[in-house]
């Protein structure tokens, strides 16, 4: 017969109340004074994912907040559209910065549902901004799902309070971007380690590309580019010559461009160069997607793994859809969301051995589309 439960070591303890939700752990908590110390026991909490929403509610506080400097590393999960989960939230953020943070690596902040109208998010983003003043061993912030506009005061807050940055993502899905070419200038001074970014076009420039080029640099490994606002759209040119001396610096970086619909067809011809190297392409634009898949055919033919396409179903787009899988082998993942004919799935299958999901239909399905894993 096993050993009672109440005899098991702590370590063995924390184990099982690592995988616990946030309202079990806090219960356990109550159950014993050894229960109690294994959940409050450091690898309980090193990665830890928080919903505002439904976790925290009837929990007493004083047991999160006694943990929280045990975190490494943060998923926290909000939804806007209610005022006591932006609240939760909030409160958690400036919690985290009051006690200054010093376990701190990893912050990942999640939205879920449609914000308020006119909510900028005031309150949330000033509590990103203490712990980027606090968290000064912050390696990863990612702020991707965040709907509200970034500008360069936080981008300068986090070059100011956190120059361990190894990766850190701002390409959210705001319809406004407000982080100035500049203001990336000094986070790329003040973060010499940074590996990863991601960014709305324009907040990009060729000076970036160049100091990312320099000599001493660590090895960058992913930009990330969003192009969906109009100063995107009317972002100046990063000229190839540039991209061609960081990709030679940098052999193992990838880029991903996401192309929206605001996007006119020559802001799309200027935005794809020879030589950048493209390993993830997603095109959702409003006039012509044929030109961009043929492109990326010819020039991204060894560095593209997956593509996205959203666009409406022709003849033109079948055959440019496989003419790039004739050239482009080491795809691994292809999603059109249109109905494409049975000659594309052909071509992928037959000449993209590495393929591990598509979404390829033959025929209109409902939504949303699933795709099709490849074992």
């Amino acid at each position: 017969m096993g050993e009672p439960v109440e005899k098991l070591p702590e370590e063995v303890l924390a184990l099982i109340f690592r995988d616990l939700p946030l309202r079990d752990r806090a219960v356990a908590a109550r159950v014993c004074r050894a229960w109690a110390a294994a959940a409050s026991n450091s690898a309980v909490w090193s990665d830890t994912s928080i919903s505002c929403d439904c976790e925290l509610e009837d929990m007493l506080p004083p047991y999160l907040w006694a943990c929280l400097d045990y975190i490494h590393n943060l998923r926290l999960e909000y939804e806007p559209s209610k005022k006591a989960s932006r609240g939760t939230a909030t409160e958690l953020l400036t919690a985290l910065a009051s006690q200054a943070c010093p376990r701190l690596r990893g912050l990942r902040l999640e939205c879920r549902g449609e914000k308020p109208l006119f909510d900028a998010g005031r309150n949330i983003l000033g509590a990103v901004h203490a712990v980027c003043g606090a968290a000064h061993q912050l390696r990863h912030l990612d702020l991707r799902r965040l709907p509200y506009t970034l500008d360069d005061t936080l981008v300068l807050k986090a070059a100011g309070g956190c120059p361990e940055l190894r990766s850190l993502f701002l390409d959210n899905h705001a319809l406004v971007n407000s982080v100035q070419p500049t203001s990336v200038l000094k986070l790329l001074e003040a973060c010499p380690h940074l590996r990863a970014l991601g960014l709305h076009l324009a907040s990009m420039s060729r000076a970036a590309l160049e100091l990312l080029a320099a000599p001493h640099r660590a090895p960058f490994a992913l930009l990330a580019l969003r192009c969906a606002c109009p100063d995107d759209a009317r972002a100046s040119p990063l000229p190839d010559e540039a991209w061609a001396t960081l990709r030679y610096r940098h052999p193992g970086l990838e880029v991903e461009l996401e192309l929206e619909p605001v996007l006119p067809d020559e802001a799309v011809t200027r935005i794809l160069q020879p030589a950048i190297p493209v390993a993830a392409l997603r095109l959702n634009l409003s006039g012509d997607t044929v030109g961009p898949v043929r492109f990326a055919a010819h020039h991204y033919a060894e560095t593209l793994r997956a593509l996205e396409v959203r666009a409406s179903a022709s003849t033109e787009l079948h055959t440019a859809l496989e003419e790039l899988a004739a050239r482009c082998a080491g795809l691994r993942e292809i999603h059109c969301f249109c109905v494409v004919r049975p000659s594309v799935l052909d071509a992928f299958r037959a000449h993209c051995p590495r393929l591990r999901s598509y979404t390829l239909k033959l025929k209109r399905e409902p939504h949303p589309w699933r795709p099709t894993l490849v074992r």
